[in-house]
């Protein structure tokens, strides 16, 4: 069992920058042995949940939605079970609230890219980014 626990969360003009966190605890020995898919998801009001940014903890490098790509940066912190959410150029249209998740890759093959479109079996509860 993991519990993920987002912080960072918001309200910020438009262009300005925000630094989500998400820390994991309890049982993070694979997060530690690298074998860890983490992604940020948000949802916008009255959208359904959508993938923002994803990557493999063992490498495989990191993934984000074309929506947010040159803006949005995700990267973990192995050692500090951390995972990461550098926002810049905020839009409004970017206010949602943030999810963490994370779970084992069973995969062959892991990476960015692949975990995007991971079915997670661990989340966060959330933290709100307000955009105006």
């Amino acid at each position: 069992e993991v519990q993920l626990v987002e912080s960072g969360g918001g309200s910020v003009q438009a262009g300005g920058s925000l630094r989500l966190s998400c820390v994991a605890s309890g049982n993070t020995y694979n997060i530690y042995n690298r074998r860890v898919c983490m992604g940020w998801f948000r949802q916008l009001p009255g959208r359904e949940r959508e993938e923002t940014a994803a990557l493999y903890t063992g490498g495989g490098g990191t993934y984000v939605a074309d929506s947010v790509k040159g803006r949005f940066i995700i990267s973990q912190d192995n050692a500090a079970n951390t995972l990461y959410l550098q926002m810049n150029d905020l839009k409004p249209e970017d206010t949602a609230m943030y999810y963490c998740a994370a779970d084992l890759c069973h995969a062959l093959y892991c990476s960015g890219e692949y975990c995007l479109n991971y079915e997670y079996n661990y989340w966060g509860q959330g933290t709100q980014v307000t955009v105006s």
